[in-house]
């Protein structure tokens, strides 16, 4: 899940080297943190959070395979 929250991150914005993903994962949890530059942040956001939904919503699917619920945090 880390790598296809990078990948996505940082085809949005503009600083892609500032872009940090960590991962923590439990018995039924994935956690995936995204971390980037404050210009940013409205990039990965979007109008009203759409972009911030959708990313969440293909790595729901993504995730769905391994039977884990992913909650994915977004930090400046």
């Amino acid at each position: 899940m880390k790598e296809l929250v990078e990948v996505i991150a940082k085809s949005l914005v503009d600083h892609p080297e500032e872009v940090s993903v960590t991962q923590e994962e439990t018995d039924s949890t994935i956690t995936v943190t995204l971390k980037v530059a404050a210009d940013d942040m409205g990039k990965v956001i979007g109008k009203q959070g759409r972009i911030a939904k959708s990313i969440r919503t293909v790595v729901k699917a993504a995730a769905s395979k391994i039977d884990k619920k992913v909650v994915v945090d977004i930090l400046q």
